[in-house]
């Protein structure tokens, strides 16, 4: 039964990635493309954890922390570049 859980998760997050990869093409405006990668950061450290369980490795979850901390600075760094103008004041 897990099996089919693990593989509906795989097929959810990359339908995810999949949609808003086409939001980060065919966003209106930079604040849409901003919130898609978000998106997609955290649809790939759902990817990279579901993989993780279906093989049993502990070292995914780790990858997937690292992934989050440098998609949250990523986020915020490019959010003050678009606001300001810089990024370090």
């Amino acid at each position: 039964m897990i099996e089919y859980a693990l593989w509906f998760a795989f097929a959810a997050f990359g339908i995810g990635l999949v949609f808003t990869l086409w939001r980060v093409v065919r966003g209106p405006h930079s604040a849409d493309r901003i919130l898609a990668l978000d998106t997609m950061v955290i649809n790939a450290i759902g990817l990279l954890v579901v993989y993780g369980i279906s093989i049993d490795r502990q070292v995914y979850f780790e990858a997937a922390m690292l992934i989050a901390m440098v998609g949250f600075v990523s986020t915020v760094a490019y959010c003050r570049f678009i606001l300001r103008g810089d990024i370090i004041e």
